[in-house]
């Protein structure tokens, strides 16, 4: 099998149709960076199915496609084709020639083609599995994938190995039939638990039809004894019924006069709490705008107190403004007739320095003249004249240094002076800097008072959005629970309403007449309104009787009855209202319970009904341990509150207490109430969300009315502030220390004024004694050559006059700098008074404005504040006297809610003796109807036709009404029985077999995948240590080729126990080196070792072709040699196409293809071959 042909058409800078031909065992590709050699091996990564963008350096997959330049458009899609030459029947088709192509569109299509027939990548990866190619696989090396090699990075090293040794299909088909275990043993998990959820129930329908059928023997026995027994309790009744109602009239007269004065009471009552309630929130609603006008006028005068300090501010301002302006306008006109003055007078002196120049030349003329006459005397008498010459240059020095002296006091005297006027300017200025520093914190002072009342609003703003926030989440809370409930209510209202309508749990004939008769007819079920905590019980002990219809008369009951004979749908029981006249008798007071007709509520009608039924029943507040059975108790039937017992005279029965006892009873009143409290729901639902609506509208307000914005303007205005204070601070600190400098440098130059003076007076005395000895010298002189003294003479009177005219123009000169330099510091004193005129006009202008619109401001809250406060007045004065009119009428309120009170405690007193009277006679005339009624829905016998018959004597009374309680407890307490269990059980019965063979059989199907998974471990196991040990030694053969035959080398199995987990190291130790790790190796020693673990593969499993991307890099020139020839060694087996730089590795391939740059970002191809240049000299000597 070799590689024929490689077309690239729009993939990445292949902008055009490229072929290359793979005709040849090594081909070279070269070509400088960036011009797209590389983009070839990516094509062949890509066509052979890469996904990850990373290994094709791409940022997302898209990326492949050409880009288009500037001179060319984008491509609309990439497509890459690879063929083969399936000489050797490598792949697994019958094709001599197979086509694998991969096109990708800029929609995000994808296509791949299997000689041109569309197909999956799934096909094509099948189609190479265990021949060496993949996308990953050790036929395709680059630079960076030696280095994964090396440090087994995401274990490729193991990777290639599972390829060469030809285990990837058995891991492959590993983690297919563990995928499929996990699946079997979920259908297992999910086939298990309905088999334990079907053997649940399969055990209780079997239950349930054993108990059905015990249940209606036990039925038949009860009727027998119970007709019997109710012919002998219908003759002790007849006599205590004549003698019930005599007792009560007289109550209820006495009842119904308090009764008439106490309904009287109570409507003033309600009419006055109606009139107080509204008076009570027009108070709150009152006193809550009192509050919000209080609270707004203190806002206002805060901000009235704040304008006020402003406007004092800027008058103050202005008034230190116009100080300014006057005294630096009347400085300004000072300085400009001090500047005129000065110039006017440095130009005189201008004349007079050239006059004195004019005349210190002549008379340096002058001394030059008497120099040279006095010279040719000189040296006629040069012995005697040069004692004469050094006194009359030391009289020149000493005259000289007069001169300097007196320039120099009067350089420092002037000196002073400027220094003085400039600390009097320094003054004048540090008094102004004052005076801005004064006005600038101020300024401060206020803007800091507005930030502070902006902060505090701002704070009371975040706080008010954080409650409102706060109020906001809570509503929304609130309204999610009010939903939630109401949804879980609506879900109950409709379930209950659904079992109320179909009859859940009814006998078929309930179901027939609630469709087909009567819908207004009530179950007694539907009647009680039970406590919650009492249901159980009360439905455990009225168990029997849930079912019944309450019917009016018999002739309802009749109608009924014929109705479902015809239809035959069964039997249904009846109460008789009208034939039930009971009258509850005297509660007896037992501890720890209480009577359980307190428990239940119904409406009035049925009242007589209900207190038959639980005429002996106490609830018991208690264990089973707690009771004390006392014979007072006899005739009573004791049920416990947990409804864990019940108790009667011979018998007793309990135990554990079912989920859903306690579900049947008031069915309709709680639909009632569930409709109720939906109803209520939903307005509060409602009311919540206009709440909700109306907070998150103030936070929305809350939100816009933000002045973040202008609190940054402020704090930005604060900071230049700030910031001016600072500069004036530097500035008054410079200028203080320009005064203090100034003050040390009079003093200084006073002192040195001092000590010239004093100098200048030594050289005085210096410069007379230095002239009486040159006369005396010149006396004798003069003795012997009256020419050279008269010459003399004239020589020191030209000097005398050149000394005098140069000292002159000196003084002239300095005087000058004087007035120059004073000239020039008046007028940049100008220019200072010139501008701060200007500044403090602009700023005047300013405060101006900013007075006249604080002032217009103020006015604007004075008006509001004296409207607000004369608002607030009135609202005191109408809130004092609603205040005066509430608690009045709350006294009221108070007097009629005690005398209702006291007129309720007589009420009550008259309304208990009633009811005792009335529970008597009810009670009497309940168990005379009772006993017939009893037996006619019990056993739709009327005792009409069973009085007549023979009574059994034998058995006492007492004993057959104890027998009768005892099978009547037997069967309330036998619970609910289900007709149609033995037919459900068979059903139930017949599935639970059928998934128990499913089940069976998917456990088989389990055990075999685990024995399929040991077979395949087993299999890949043993097939990779093979290999792995080949590998192995091919390693060391061909390592020690590339170095030499005494370095070693290893392949190590980390976990030897776990082969097809274990990861590989390698052991890599060139001769004379002893690196404790891979790392420590050198770049082409690095190279070579993986060279040759990849040829150690190569040598298990040749893949058909191999590319070699730039892997030549980090070699010198002798191991590229090595590289070279190992290459030709196994070119014989496969195809090497070579990726390089290396000149050496281009000469040794057989073609070589040049990539370049056709067009900036689009790639070419050229094809040389070198065996057409064999005898070239250029070649040979590379080759060497």
């Amino acid at each position: 099998m070799r590689l024929k042909q490689l077309h690239i058409k729009g993939f990445k800078s292949f902008a055009y149709d490229t072929v290359i031909h793979f005709n040849e065992d090594v081909i070279g590709i070269v070509g400088p960076n960036g011009s797209g050699k590389s983009n070839i091996v990516d094509a062949i990564r890509w066509v052979l199915g890469e996904q990850k963008s990373k290994e094709l350096r791409l940022e997302q997959m898209a990326d492949v496609i050409f880009n288009g330049t500037k001179n060319r458009k984008e491509a609309p899609s990439a497509t890459v084709e690879l063929i083969f030459d399936n000489d050797r029947g490598l792949l697994p088709t019958e094709y001599q020639t197979v086509n694998i192509s991969r096109t990708l569109y800029r929609s995000g299509d994808s296509e791949y083609r299997l000689n041109d027939v569309v197909c999956r990548l799934k096909d094509i990866k099948s189609l190479l599995v265990d021949t060496g190619i993949g996308s990953n696989s050790y036929a395709i090396i680059s630079l960076g994938m030696v280095d994964d090699l090396l440090y087994d990075k995401d274990d490729s090293r193991r990777y290639m190995f599972e390829q060469a040794a030809g285990v990837s299909k058995y891991k492959s088909r590993k983690k297919e039939t563990l995928q499929k275990l996990n699946s079997t043993t979920a259908d297992l998990d999910r086939v298990s638990d309905l088999l334990f959820e079907i053997e649940g129930n399969m055990k209780t329908l079997e239950k349930q039809a054993k108990r059905t059928r015990k249940y209606f023997e036990l039925k038949d026995e009860y009727k027998t004894l119970a007709v019997q027994n109710a012919v002998r309790s219908m003759q002790n009744l007849k006599e205590r019924y004549k003698k019930a109602g005599q007792d009560i009239t007289e109550k209820q007269d006495a009842y119904s006069a308090i009764n008439t004065e106490v309904i009287a009471k109570e409507a003033k009552l309600e009419a006055e709490k109606k009139q107080n309630l509204e008076q009570e929130l027009n108070v709150g609603q009152q006193q809550k705008e009192l509050n919000e006008l209080v609270a707004k006028l203190r806002n206002l005068e805060n901000d009235k107190n704040l304008l006020n300090q402003k406007i004092s501010f800027k008058k103050q301002s202005l008034t230190n403004a116009d100080a300014v302006l006057t005294e630096s306008k009347v400085s300004l006109d000072l300085l400009s007739e001090e500047l005129k003055r000065l110039e006017q007078l440095i130009a005189e002196e201008k004349e007079v320095e050239a006059t004195l120049s004019a005349k210190l030349t002549e008379k340096q003329q002058a001394l030059a003249d008497a120099r040279a006459v006095q010279g040719s005397a000189k040296n006629e008498f040069e012995s005697k004249t040069k004692h004469i010459q050094e006194l009359q240059k030391q009289l020149f020095d000493i005259d000289k240094d007069i001169a300097v002296t007196s320039n120099h006091v009067s350089t420092l005297k002037s000196e002073n002076h400027r220094t003085s006027e400039e600390i009097r300017t320094h003054k004048d200025e540090h008094s102004l800097f004052d005076q801005d520093l004064a006005e600038l914190t101020g300024k401060f002072q206020i803007a800091s008072n507005e930030i502070s009342s902006l902060k505090e609003k701002e704070t009371q703003r975040k706080q008010q959005i954080a409650e409102a926030e706060q109020l906001r989440d809570k509503l929304a809370e609130e309204l999610g629970k009010v939903n939630r409930t109401l949804d879980a209510r609506q879900n109950e209202y409709d379930l209950l309403k659904s079992m109320i309508e179909n009859f859940e749990g009814f006998p078929e004939s309930l179901k027939f007449l609630s469709s087909q008769w009567r819908k207004d007819v009530p179950v007694l079920s539907d009647l009680l309104d039970v406590q919650e905590e009492y249901k159980s019980v009360i439905e455990q002990y009225l168990e029997p009787y849930l079912t019944y219809f309450v019917v009016n008369d018999v002739n309802e009951a009749g109608e009924a009855i014929r109705l479902l004979g015809g239809a035959q749908k069964g039997k249904a029981n009846f109460f008789l209202l009208n034939r039930i006249e009971f009258q509850q008798g005297t509660k007896l007071s037992i501890p720890l319970a209480k009577p359980a007709i307190e428990c239940v509520k119904v409406e009035a009608k049925y009242e007589p009904l209900l207190s038959y039924l639980l005429r002996d029943a106490y609830i018991f507040d208690g264990s089973l341990d707690d009771f004390k059975y006392d014979r007072e108790y006899d005739g009573l039937n004791f049920l416990s509150k947990s409804g864990s017992f019940l108790k009667t005279r011979f018998t007793i029965s309990g135990g554990s207490v079912g989920l859903f006892e306690g579900k049947k009873i008031g069915r309709k009143k709680n639909l009632e109430k569930l409709e109720t409290f939906i109803r209520e729901a939903e307005e509060q639902k409602v009311k919540l969300s206009s709440e909700l609506d109306k907070t998150r509208n103030l936070v929305v307000q809350l939100k816009g009315s933000d002045r973040s914005l202008e609190l940054e303007h402020m704090l930005a205005d604060l900071q230049k502030i700030e910031q001016e204070k600072t500069r004036l601070f530097v500035s008054l600190e410079n200028l203080a220390q320009k005064i203090k400098d100034g003050e040390t440098k009079i003093v200084r130059n006073r002192q040195q004024i001092e000590e010239l003076e004093e100098k200048q007076r030594t050289f005085e005395v210096d410069k007379i004694s230095l002239k009486r000895g040159l006369e005396e010298e010149e006396q004798n002189i003069r003795s012997n050559n009256s020419d050279l003294d008269h010459l003399t003479d004239r020589l020191n009177k030209a000097s005398e006059a050149f000394n005098d005219a140069n000292i002159e123009v000196i003084r002239q000169q300095n005087l000058l700098t004087n007035h120059l330099k004073d000239l020039e510091f008046k007028q940049s004193r100008q220019t200072e008074i010139s501008e701060r005129i200007k500044s403090e006009t602009s700023r005047k202008e300013a405060d101006i404005i900013e007075l006249e619109q604080a002032e217009n401001h103020k006015i604007a809250l004075e008006n509001e504040l004296l409207l607000v406060y004369n608002e607030k007045n009135t609202f005191q004065s109408a809130l004092n006297a609603n205040e005066q009119n509430y608690f009045s009428a709350r006294n009221i309120i108070s007097s009629l809610e005690e005398e209702i009170r006291v007129l309720n405690r007589g009420l009550n007193q008259h309304q208990v003796e009633i009811n005792q009277l009335k529970d008597h006679y009810q009670e009497i005339k309940f168990q005379i109807n009772a006993i017939g009624d009893r037996i006619y829905i019990e056993f739709n016998v009327s005792i009409d036709e069973v009085m007549n018959q023979e009574v059994n004597t034998e058995i006492a009374d007492e004993d057959l009404a104890q027998k009768v309680e005892q099978i009547r407890h037997r069967l309330n307490n036998y619970g609910e029985i289900n007709p149609m269990a033995m037919e459900a059980y068979e059903e139930i019965k017949s599935r639970y077999d059928v998934i128990t063979v499913q089940r069976n059989d998917i456990v088989a199907a389990k055990e075999s995948l685990l024995q399929t998974i040991k077979e395949i471990e087993s299999t890949a196991t043993s097939q990779f240590m093979q290999a792995f040990e080949e590998i192995r030694s091919n390693f060391i053969n061909v390592f020690r080729s590339l170095f030499t035959e005494d370095d070693n080398c290893d392949l190590i199995l980390m976990e030897p126990d776990n082969p097809l987990e274990s990861s590989i190291e390698i052991v890599a130790k060139p001769k004379g080196k002893k690196p404790k790790s891979l790392s420590q190796l050198s770049g082409g020693e690095k190279t070579l070792t993986a060279t040759a673990l990849l040829f150690a593969l190569y040598l298990l499993k040749p893949a058909p072709f191999c590319i070699f991307d730039e892997v030549d890099a980090p070699l010198d020139d002798a191991n590229i040699q090595k590289f070279n020839r190992i290459i030709q060694k196994f070119s014989e087996r496969s195809q090497f196409i070579i990726v390089t730089h290396n000149k050496s590795t281009m000469a040794a391939v057989d073609v070589l293809y040049g990539v370049y740059m056709q067009e900036m970002g689009i790639s070419a191809l050229t094809p040389v071959d070198f065996r057409d240049l064999k005898d070239d000299p250029v070649l040979a000597a590379a080759s060497a």
